[in-house]
């Protein structure tokens, strides 16, 4: 490959290829006769992501994007223009158990798609001037989902954006069905280590005020994982890089509009 250089920690050779290609074609890189680089000197090391993600490097007709920290990503402006254009007015609202990432994850979702960012709970935090903890001591859990509620109805009638919402907001069946009517709803799914490995460096989270955490987490996901799997979309979450996370759940995103594009297309001809 002349003085072009890559570092892979999967060795797949096929798969090395596959990337090599989608990287010089997002670099522009002009192959020379002798199968250089053009003379340009680019070296470059990525991590790669895995096996199953790398159709967001080998689907050049969606423009394979390389984020800062050299993850290739698949939010090329193709990709967004098209996911823009099928949302239409509807929020993507992230749905999911405390510590699954809906916040960061949908934080970068939001800028990949060129969207708004609303985090349910500070936007709770900003109308009641009091943080949720306080909401949840002084006026109890009723008073404080019939507030969430309210927000979120609020934030899925201000147009397109992404929304993250608190663990509990899904179970509401009034916020599902206002979900469902003006949004698309994604789960981010997480098993129980990697959750309490998150909550563990945080001390807001009134539900886990217990002497048994993980217990209490445990419940949880058995009380709400059938209810979140309602969601549109589902994305299982891990300990992984948020950007690659945040690409699987943009082509989640995706294959969801698609199919209903395409379903409408059908009724329509």
């Amino acid at each position: 490959m002349g003085r072009v250089r890559y570092h892979f920690k999967d060795q797949n050779q096929r798969e090395q290829a596959a990337m090599l290609d989608a990287v010089r074609l997002f670099m522009s890189i002009p192959p020379s006769k002798d199968g250089g680089d053009g003379g340009r000197d680019v070296s470059r090391h990525f991590e790669l992501a895995p096996p199953h993600a790398l159709r967001c490097g080998i689907d050049v007709a969606r423009f394979p994007r390389i984020a800062e920290d050299g993850v290739v990503t698949n939010t090329g402006p193709h990709l967004v223009s098209t996911l823009r254009d099928r949302l239409g007015d509807r929020v993507v609202v992230f749905v999911g158990l405390m510590g699954a990432g809906k916040t960061a994850i949908g934080r970068k979702v939001a800028q990949a798609l060129q969207l708004p960012f609303v985090d349910s709970d500070h936007e709770i935090e900003t109308v009641s001037r009091m943080t949720v903890p306080e909401l949840f001591e002084r006026y109890g859990e009723p008073e404080f989902r019939a507030l969430e509620q309210r927000v979120i109805e609020r934030l899925l009638r201000e147009g397109p954006r992404v929304v993250s919402t608190g663990g509990g907001a899904f179970m509401n069946a009034q916020t599902r069905e206002a979900i469902a009517e003006h949004g698309i709803s994604i789960w981010l799914k997480a098993d129980l280590d990697l959750l309490m490995e998150r909550v563990a460096k945080k001390q807001n989270r009134p539900l886990l005020q217990n002497a048994d955490p993980r217990a209490i987490m445990a419940k949880l996901m058995a009380d709400r994982y059938p209810v979140y799997a309602l969601a549109d979309v589902t994305v299982e979450t891990r300990d992984a890089k948020r950007e690659l996370i945040m690409d699987e759940a943009i082509q989640a995103l995706g294959d969801h509009l698609e199919r209903f594009a395409t379903r409408d297309e059908t009724r329509t001809a």
